[in-house]
């Protein structure tokens, strides 16, 4: 049986990998310390292939030690407790290493199981995770180790690893293979910085090619089927998610309509439709706000009218709530306020609520109005100064007047009549 292609080309040194120039270029920590042949406890984060598992394979070559697997999907503390009862054995001279794969799926007991051996060296730890380690892994594990982000690798460089699967592929069939530049950037671009991704879809290309005359032709339209949907990289629980609504609404925020269109796009290609709507809903109580106050009415339209239309259609209101408030004017006026009265809460300021302010009991049972309390209706400009705050927070305030047309035409209007009282 036939390796995966991806696995026959994996790269043998740090030269032939793609991609990850700030850990592996001349003067990139994680490459010096590879060369240096140094053994030290890592922890790869970051998406799927990006070469994590390509560098654990060559830091364990360069320093001779003896190379043990486990995914933390599959594995349990007895497959842990196996490879622990190698450590000083004829079959570990050099040491062990240990690539732990998706170590997020190990609980605390079973990462613990690990520090006693990282702590006198018997054991080398890499472990990979596409989850944000410091939310996953275990404190005193990650305290252990040092960790490496790895980036989605840029069309550019992963040609690379596809001209060197082509060249696999035609050895392969004994067949010349044709694909012209812009293809094969095509297939990069679609791939969505996954070198594994692309390297599988030149060889199922290949493979579904029909040669003519000694040649498989690789053609764009082959390309764009292979490739379809497979840049989208989501998981609704994961930190993907999370990092696509919030670049959504510092988009909005930055009045930028091309990148909130595109962020939302992004979201709803991967069939999210809920979050989406309602990050929006957010977007217009806390960005917007009162410098355009109708905007949250229009966006629950727009977001009501999503959800009742359904995918594919719905992409058409929420962009008009995306773009609708990316233009609009901003303001936090009303955010602020409210976050500042609710830290003023927490941190005990709950002075009693001035008795004038009281329900009807708490004077008179029967009386219309509690005494003391004038009804503001009753005068001119519908407003009578009167203490509403508790006495031991008089004159606090919360709220300031942003500077949008909307909320400096209401402070005009309140001064004016405030000042004719």
């Amino acid at each position: 049986m036939e390796r995966p292609l991806a696995d026959e080309i994996r790269p043998q040194s740090l030269d032939e990998v793609v991609g990850q120039k700030h850990l592996l270029g001349e003067s990139g920590l994680l490459r010096r310390i590879i060369e240096s042949g140094t053994a030290a406890n890592m922890i790869f984060y970051g998406p799927p292939g990006t070469g994590k598992t390509t560098l654990a394979n060559l830091i364990a070559a360069k320093t001779k030690k003896r190379l043990y697997k486990l995914n933390a999907t599959t594995a349990s503390i007895s497959d842990i407790k196996e490879i622990l009862a190698d450590v000083g054995t004829l079959l570990t001279p050099g040491g062990i290493l240990l690539y732990l794969d998706e170590i997020q799926y190990f609980n605390k007991k079973q990462q613990q199981t690990l520090l006693e051996f990282m702590e006198n060296g018997s054991v080398t730890l890499i472990a990979s995770t596409t989850e944000n380690p410091y939310f996953y892994v275990y404190s005193a594990l990650l305290s252990r180790s040092t960790v490496f982000e790895f980036k989605p690798v840029c069309a550019e460089e992963l040609t690379d690893a596809l001209r060197r699967a082509l060249a696999k592929m035609e050895e392969r069939l004994g067949l010349a293979v044709q694909c012209s530049d812009a293809v094969l950037l095509d297939i990069a671009r679609a791939c969505g910085g996954d070198v594994r991704k692309g390297v599988s879809a030149i060889e199922l290309l290949c493979r579904a090619g029909v040669p003519q005359n000694g040649v498989i032709l690789l053609t764009a339209g082959d390309a764009a089927q292979a490739a379809q949907r497979s840049a989208m990289r989501y998981d609704r629980d994961g930190d993907n998610h999370y990092d696509l609504l919030s670049a959504l609404q510092k988009s909005i925020r930055g009045s930028d309509p091309d990148a909130a269109v595109y962020y939302l796009a992004r979201l709803l290609e991967a069939g999210d439709l809920l979050s989406p709507c309602r990050r929006l809903l957010v977007i217009a109580a806390e960005d917007v706000g009162l410098a355009y106050p109708q905007a949250i009415s229009i966006v629950k339209a727009c977001v009501d009218a999503a959800l009742q239309l359904g995918l594919p259609e719905a992409r058409l209101p929420l962009a008009e709530a995306a773009v609708l408030m990316a233009t609009a004017p901003k303001s936090n006026s009303a955010h602020n306020a409210i976050l500042a009265a609710m830290e003023d809460v927490r941190r005990g300021r709950t002075g009693d609520i001035p008795r004038h302010l009281k329900n009807v009991h708490a004077d008179s049972a029967g009386a219309e109005r509690g005494p003391g309390y004038r009804y503001p209706h009753d005068f001119p400009n519908h407003y009578v100064a009167q203490q509403y705050l508790p006495d031991d927070m008089a004159g606090v305030q919360y709220y300031e007047y942003g500077e949008n047309k909307t909320e400096q035409a209401a402070r005009k209007y309140w001064e004016n009549i405030k000042a004719q009282r």
